[in-house]
């Protein structure tokens, strides 16, 4: 049996919030096997299946910028070390000016090699250093995406940023007339669903139709792994797990949710209502959520070693 460390044990507990020796217990398990402890945790119940303390907190800003055409859309994530420089107006001008430019670039190294939007005689990425020299703090552009509606769809792209700029949302609706388009009806649906999904968190496509096969798999064998399925009958234990998953999959989707404004209809239900009112056929065609410094492991300093090296020991 591999020996296991705290630091797997630490990251265990990281990614499911499980108590520290329900982690080791199943790292022993599963041969110090993160992915396959995971599984295991939570055919025990003692972990969920969404996503929780994975999320690492990292300074700075998500911001996002809407073409007044309402045809594209970008969402941008920018790093810093502290909220301090986060707060400061300079780097949110920076913040604000990026995701205004980044639907022209393909990746965040071209958007760092093409010139800068407020001045065109430097590129971004000198720019940004000359942002690192002024708040003398290291900071970096991580990613950002781009929605554009197709030639000749009709539609829109909208945004929500929540939590002054930890999270930030964007999304794409599809409609096929134009005036419905350009109706404040529709522009308050695409607004509110956007909202939607910021709000929830462990929702990750539109539709149940969406979901990889291989993702509804391995959660058919999650729950047929359960331990109070054991002793049931395969025709019995057929029919529960079919339901449990079910229902996890309605949790994974955005139209399945309840509506945050009205939970007695559910986010599907809005979308119909809206169409029938406007008389055209609407669709979520697709989003995109990011939450700020989601996935980075911020750095930990030492207190005690900070002090005694600045006292010169």
């Amino acid at each position: 049996m591999a020996e296991i460390s705290a630091k797997q044990v630490q990251e265990l507990r990281r990614k499911t919030g499980a108590g520290m020796m329900d982690c080791k217990k199943a790292l022993k398990q599963n041969d110090g096997d993160i992915e396959k402890s995971i599984e295991w945790l939570r055919q025990k119940g003692i972990a969920s299946a969404g996503k929780k303390s994975d999320r690492v907190a990292a300074e700075g800003l998500v911001d996002t910028y809407i073409e007044p055409s309402g045809r594209v859309g970008n969402l941008l994530e920018v790093n810093c070390q502290t909220d301090f420089v986060a707060r400061n107006e300079a780097f949110k001008s920076l913040v604000q000016s990026l995701a205004k430019q980044a639907s022209k670039s393909d990746s965040v190294d071209s958007l760092l090699s093409s010139a800068y939007v407020e001045d065109e005689s430097i590129k971004v990425e000198e720019y940004i250093k000359q942002m690192i020299a002024q708040l003398g703090e290291n900071m970096r552009v991580r990613r950002f995406v781009s929605f554009s509606l197709e030639e000749g769809k009709q539609g829109i792209v909208d945004s929500y940023i929540h939590t002054g700029g930890r999270v930030g949302v964007l999304v794409e609706l599809a409609c096929d007339s134009d005036s419905a388009a350009t109706n404040e009806d529709f522009k308050t649906l695409a607004r509110n669903i956007a909202m939607q999904i910021a709000a929830c968190p462990n929702v990750e496509y539109v539709s149940t139709d969406q979901i990889p096969t291989d993702i509804v798999q391995k959660e058919k064998e999650i729950e047929m792994g359960r331990d109070d399925l054991a002793k049931k009958p395969d025709n019995i234990k057929e029919k529960i797990v079919q339901g449990r998953i079910d229902k996890r999959l309605k949790e994974m989707t955005l139209v399945d949710q309840p509506f945050i404004r009205d939970q007695s209809i559910a986010v599907e239900d809005l979308i119909k209502q809206t169409s029938k009112a406007l008389g055209t056929k609407i669709q979520i065609n697709r989003f995109v959520r990011y939450i700020l410094g989601e996935g980075i492991e911020k750095q930990e300093d030492n207190f005690a070693d900070e002090v005694a090296a600045l006292g010169g020991k």
